[in-house]
């Protein structure tokens, strides 16, 4: 019996989405049911697994208060450094959209360099830049102004900075992409009705440009929040981040289970805040910063 055009037609999404669907499973809910499982085991004396259902992971996780400090100070250095490539990158993105440049694409393009190199090496960067060693501490010393280096390196200022550096271009594209799509005879009509620049940017260019200002916002936290490489490699001993604390677990302390439960906690927070997102803005603007 064969299908009818209605039927075909009912199937035709399902077919087209099952590539996407099945990576989806395979690469991303699979191994995620894997570490909800593990963060219910025990893990022994001897260094084995012990299969179960236990809450001791859990209850150490979320009793403990040095994870919830660590937590806390991870999401004070994602947050600053939101704020900081806020801040920074609004101008930027608005000189882009605003520009009479003909060729625009060039600036996009010098925006998309950072990301041909390694996030790695862009951090590790920093170290020749502030180290005592370094470029800055070199000048400063040929200039005069100090007569021994000085350590910038190891702190809590530092990590920002290297989040900031890693982050920036993702504020600039999704505040960019908000301003492009604003209609130019708004901001005319306001001028028109007497509002100067200033009051037409901020009555109207302004609000008009918030969902990409959130976007942006969403993308460097949630991704300021789950690194590891810039704490580990420009921060000291007191500015360790949750990321840190799982890759140690896992790695250094071979405890998968509770590397899997501290991974769930940071999982469930970033993911709230995410749903947060979507239900009052949605995620749409975000995927057109890609495009």
């Amino acid at each position: 019996m064969t299908a009818t055009a209605a039927e075909v037609g009912e199937r035709r999404p399902w077919v087209l989405l099952a590539p996407a669907l099945t990576a989806v499973t395979f690469l991303l809910v699979i191994p995620v049911c894997f570490i909800v499982v593990y963060s219910f085991w025990l893990r022994t004396a001897t260094g084995a697994e012990q299969v179960g259902f236990y809450l001791d992971n859990w209850r150490e996780v979320l009793s403990d208060p040095f994870y919830r400090d660590i937590l806390w100070q991870t999401l004070r250095i994602a947050g600053t450094s939101t704020i900081v490539c806020a801040l920074m990158g609004y101008i930027p993105a608005y000189f882009i959209a605003y520009t009479r440049f003909q060729h625009k694409a060039y600036l996009l393009l010098l925006l998309m360099l950072p990301f041909w190199i390694s996030y790695i090496i862009r951090t590790m960067s920093w170290i020749n830049i502030l180290g005592v060693s370094g470029a800055v501490n070199a000048i400063l010393q040929w200039v005069g102004i100090i007569s021994e280096p000085i350590q910038m390196l190891y702190n809590e200022p530092t990590v920002v900075l290297g989040l900031v550096h890693f982050l920036l271009p993702f504020m600039i594209l999704n505040i960019y992409v908000s301003l492009d799509g604003i209609d130019r005879s708004l901001t005319d009509a306001a001028k028109s009705l007497g509002c100067t620049g200033w009051q037409a940017f901020r009555e109207v260019t302004l609000p008009l440009s918030l969902p990409g200002l959130a976007a942006g916002s969403l993308l460097c936290f949630v991704l300021g929040a789950g690194t590891y490489i810039t704490p580990m490699i420009l921060g000291g001993p007191g500015n360790a981040m949750f990321a840190n604390l799982v890759f140690d677990a896992i790695i250094t302390q071979l405890n998968w289970p509770l590397g899997s439960a501290l991974s769930l906690v940071l999982l469930v927070l970033l993911g709230g805040l995410v749903m947060i997102y979507t239900r009052y803005l949605g995620i749409d603007q975000i995927a057109r910063s890609f495009r």
